[in-house]
């Protein structure tokens, strides 16, 4: 970039890029979908601050970015953090159905955006139940045995196909209370959720402290 000395934002940007991708500055988005964007990302935040226990959001960007993702929040724990308790997976599945939350309440429909969102909050959710011992009915019992974890780590089923059809069961219904508490808590702050997407749609990309301050102004 020209520059004899690298800053702060260079290694933000490079660590975003890790996750996320380099961005796609020229695609561009028609209105509809920025704003479609803007509500879905901002779902995702709003629920997580709503909510104990989850990481603080440190930036929301509606910037496509290479992996083919339209938008993103990133949400950074202050602290490290080596282990998990019920109530923080159980947000953070409603944290990850917030962008489809948010759809739902201002649009009235639904899109294809939160495919992503999907697959995670479901591998975690039966996580929970089949390898975590999170679940009332099974107790500590592992119903799913994972191999090779250090190489991605391929679960196999341990239990009779009953067994894992309940579990299929479980999964469903885990996910939905999460899904449903995402949608309350987005319906209850209706006002700020509008609020946020409009200026982040207008500027594409907030940091936390900015939408925090948006938050707690009254």
């Amino acid at each position: 970039m020209g520059r004899k000395a690298v800053t702060q934002q260079d290694f933000e940007e490079s660590v975003e890029t890790v996750i996320a991708g380099e961005q796609k500055k020229k695609q561009v988005l028609s209105e509809k979908e920025k704003a479609i964007v803007a509500n879905h990302e901002i779902g995702h935040a709003l629920v997580a601050a709503c909510q104990t226990h989850s990481a603080p959001v440190q930036k929301i960007t509606i910037i496509p970015r290479t992996n083919g993702a339209l938008g993103y929040t990133l949400q950074v724990d202050e602290d490290e953090h080596f282990l998990m308790s019920r109530e923080e997976l159980e947000n953070k599945i409603a944290t990850l159905t917030g962008g489809r939350a948010a759809e739902e309440v201002v649009f009235g429909s639904i899109t294809t955006g939160a495919s992503n969102d999907i697959e995670k909050a479901t591998q975690l959710a039966r996580a929970m139940i089949s390898r975590y011992g999170m679940s009332d009915e099974f107790d500590m019992v592992a119903m799913e045995q994972v191999n090779n974890q250090y190489l991605g780590g391929d679960a196999q089923i341990a239990c009779s196909q009953q067994t894992a059809a309940r579990i299929d069961q479980r999964t469903v219904e885990l996910v939905k209370k999460q899904h449903e508490k995402a949608k309350a808590i987005l319906t209850e702050n209706r006002a700020k959720l509008d609020e946020l997407a409009k200026y982040l749609t207008e500027k594409e990309t907030i940091t936390g402290e900015e939408f925090m301050e948006i938050l707690d102004r009254k």
